[in-house]
């Protein structure tokens, strides 16, 4: 008798344990369909003077640095084709032999020369910049890393330039030069995976006025291509 009764009390202990034990609740992890990626990014590139005038060369590493935010439109349901518009801010380096000096009356005299009669010559500006691009990527609301393609034009404002020339005798600095063209356009193309994307950018129109020209009488209409890459950051 003691042994059945030692026998009930243990099986009524089980019992008792079995049912405190409460069954793991996982969390619920709600996932948004409607994901826009909006991107914070930033560029390094390396800049060309093209469609110059005869002799034009460029010599050192002329580099140029953009960063900005776009924000991203959506225009299908599956959210793989968009449209951008954003806001950023860039600097753009030339070193080259297109020389900028001043005459005895202030005029400026623009030559270009070898790169044996100057010491060091360069160019450089800062710009607000407005992309607009058109974005295809292959993104899902459950992943972050895609492929993608985007290209699209961008508007800039030149608010600072600047050129300096020593040509071993004299220093001539030249700030916010009249003949610059402040706005600038052109058409850029961006595409890789996930971080890290190839970029490559060409100006439609010169950064100088089309009244510019050299001593030899050569017009002056150099436009800027940015090739090297581009980082987007969510």
């Amino acid at each position: 008798m003691r042994l059945l009764f030692s026998c009930l009390f243990l099986v009524s202990f089980f019992n008792a344990f079995s049912q405190d034990v409460k069954p793991e609740v996982k969390p619920v992890v709600k996932i948004d369909s409607l994901y826009r990626e909006d991107q914070f990014y930033f560029s390094v590139t390396y800049n060309l003077l093209m469609n110059g005038p005869t002799g034009l060369k460029q010599d050192k590493f002329s580099a140029g640095l953009s960063a900005g935010f776009l924000r991203d439109m959506p225009i299908n349901k599956t959210r793989t084709i968009a449209i951008a518009a954003g806001l950023g801010l860039s600097y753009q380096n030339f070193y080259q032999n297109l020389t900028i000096s001043k005459g005895p009356t202030g005029d400026l005299i623009y030559g270009v020369n070898d790169s044996g009669q100057f010491v060091s010559n360069r160019y450089k500006q800062y710009s607000v910049d407005v992309p607009i691009e058109f974005r295809w990527r292959n993104s899902t609301y459950e992943s972050y890393k895609f492929w993608r393609i985007y290209s699209g034009v961008k508007l800039s404002y030149i608010f600072s330039d600047k050129s300096i020339l020593k040509d071993g005798e004299s220093t001539y600095k030249i700030s916010n030069n009249k003949d610059v063209n402040q706005f600038q356009y052109g058409v850029y193309v961006s595409a890789g995976y996930n971080t890290w994307n190839v970029y490559c950018y060409y100006g439609l129109n010169g950064l100088f006025d089309k009244s510019v020209k050299t001593i030899s009488g050569e017009s002056i209409n150099v436009k800027a291509m940015n090739i090297g890459l581009i980082f987007y950051i969510l």
